[in-house]
C-alpha cells in the first residue's frame, strides 16, 4: 500500500465512524454468537444432541442446506456454547473427590475449508478438547490420532461439528466417515448437498447424505423467509450502521432480492456500505444499494471459501478487480497484466495455473467472447462469482 492509499485510507475511516459503527458485523463471514430466527433448526440439533445430557453419546448426523441459511452460524455457535458449559463441568469434576468420574462429553468445531488435510483435522480436534498445545508439525498423522483416541479413553467422548464438506478442497462425508471412526467420537457433518430422498432407499431406514457414510439422523436447513431475513438484516443493522442509516424500505428490497440467501443479502449491505463511505456519505441510498447489489453475482461463490484460499490466491483474485476489460478479455491477457504487477509477484506460469484452477472450482467464470482469434476456441473474458467489493474491503484492511 502506497502513501496516497494509506491517507486515503485514514480518510475514509472519519467518515465511516459517521456511517458505519462495526463493518465486521455487516460482513457474510461474520457469525453473531446468537443466530437470528434459526429456533426450530436449533431445537432440531439439540434433539439430536440431546443423549449427551444423559451422558451418551449420539448417532451421526448430517446438516444440510444451500448456501446462506445461516448452517454455519447455526452450528459453530451452539458448540462454542456447549464446550463453554462443558469445560466448566469438567473443571467442577476434576476439583471434587469422586471415586468414578461420570461421563464427560466435549464438543468440538472444525472448518473443512481449512482443516484440508487428516493431519488438520486431528490437529484441530485436538487442540480443541486440550488444554495443552498440539503440536503443528514433527508428528505423524497416525500419532495424533492415536492420541485423540487416547484422550477420549474412559469416561471422555467428544462430538465433533465438521462444516463445509463436500467442497471444493475438502473431505467428502464419507471420507470424514472414515477418519471418525473411533468409538469415543461422534460427529455432525454440514453441507450443501441434500442427502438421498427417502424414496430412494430400500431400507427403510433414514436417508443418508454418502453412501459410505455411517448417518444416523439428517436436519435440514431451509432458505430464509423475505420476513426472517428482514429481521436479520434489521439487527445487523442496527449493530453495524448509525441509526438511520439504511430504511426499513430498503432492506425489505434487499430481502426480496437475496431470495433467502443470508450471504447474499449481507454481502449487498455491505457493499453499499462501502459505496456510500466512498462518496463521503452519512447514509446508505438506494443507488449505494444497487451498487451493492451488483457487487455481489448471480448464485456467488461464498465470500467464506475466497477467503480460505492460500494468500497467493486472494492476491492474484484481488489485482485481477483492478484490471480493466481488456487485461481481463482472456486467460491470457489478465496472465499478462497480472504478471507485470510487482504486488502480485508471481511467475507467468504460476498465475495462469492459478487463473485455470479459480475457473474450474467456479470462483472466476470464463465466459466466452465474440471476438475472433482466427485460431482455436474463441478467448474467455474473466469474471469474478463473488462479492467483489466485500471482498476488496476486507483484503485491503488486513494489508
Amino acid at each position: 500500500m502506497d502513501l496516497d492509499e494509506r491517507i486515503e485510507r485514514r480518510r475514509r475511516g472519519e467518515s465511516e465512524r459517521a456511517l458505519v459503527r462495526d463493518f465486521d458485523v455487516l460482513s457474510p463471514v461474520t457469525h453473531l454468537t446468537e443466530p437470528n430466527g434459526r429456533g426450530p433448526v436449533l431445537e432440531r440439533l439439540l434433539d439430536v444432541l440431546d443423549p449427551t445430557f444423559e451422558g451418551d453419546l449420539p448417532g451421526n448426523a448430517y446438516v444440510w442446506g444451500p448456501k446462506g441459511v445461516g448452517k454455519s452460524a447455526i452450528v459453530s455457535a451452539l458448540f462454542e456454547r456447549l464446550s463453554e458449559q462443558s469445560d466448566r463441568r469438567r473443571s467442577t469434576i476434576y476439583t471434587t473427590t469422586r471415586a468414578v468420574a461420570p461421563p464427560t462429553t466435549v464438543f468440538a468445531y472444525v472448518d473443512a475449508r481449512y482443516a484440508t488435510s487428516e493431519f488438520a483435522l486431528y490437529h484441530d480436534v485436538l487442540d480443541s478438547i486440550v488444554e495443552e498445545s498440539v503440536p503443528e508439525g514433527g508428528v505423524g498423522t497416525a500419532e495424533l490420532r492415536d492420541r485423540l483416541d487416547a484422550e477420549l479413553s474412559g469416561s471422555t467422548r467428544a462430538v465433533v461439528a465438521v462444516d463445509h464438506l463436500a467442497e471444493a478442497d475438502t473431505f467428502s462425508i464419507g471420507r470424514l466417515d472414515e477418519l471418525l471412526d473411533l468409538p469415543s467420537v461422534a460427529y455432525v457433518a454440514v453441507g450443501r448437498e441434500p442427502p438421498v430422498a427417502e424414496s430412494e432407499t430400500t431400507d427403510g431406514l433414514d436417508p443418508e447424505p454418502d453412501a459410505d457414510a455411517d448417518i444416523d439422523q439428517t436436519v435440514e436447513v431451509p432458505r430464509y423467509e423475505r420476513h426472517a431475513l428482514v429481521d436479520l438484516l434489521t439487527q445487523r443493522a442496527s449493530l453495524g450502521l448509525a441509526r438511520g442509516a439504511l430504511s426499513h424500505g430498503d432492506i425489505r428490497e434487499v430481502a426480496s432480492w437475496a431470495d433467502g440467501d443470508a450471504h447474499d443479502a449481507l454481502a449487498a449491505v455491505c457493499g453499499a456500505a462501502d459505496h456510500a463511505l466512498e462518496r463521503r456519505g452519512n447514509r446508505i441510498t438506494t443507488a449505494d444499494l444497487e451498487a451493492g447489489m451488483e457487487a455481489v453475482p448471480w448464485q456467488s461463490v461464498s465470500l467464506g471459501s475466497v477467503l480460505a484460499l492460500p494468500a497467493n490466491r486472494q492476491r492474484i483474485l484481488r489485482r485481477l478487480l483492478d484490471l480493466d476489460a481488456s487485461a481481463v478479455s482472456s486467460v491470457t491477457a489478465a496472465t499478462d497484466a497480472l504478471t507485470a504487477d510487482p504486488r502480485v509477484n508471481l511467475s507467468a506460469t504460476t498465475v495462469k495455473r492459478v487463473l485455470y484452477e479459480l475457473a474450474e472450482v467456479g470462483i472466476i467464470n470464463r465466459v466466452e467472447t465474440d471476438v475472433d482469434s482466427g485460431l482455436g476456441r474463441p478467448p474467455s473474458r474473466l469474471e469474478p462469482q463473488f462479492p467483489t467489493r466485500v471482498f476488496r474491503r476486507l483484503v485491503d484492511v488486513g494489508d
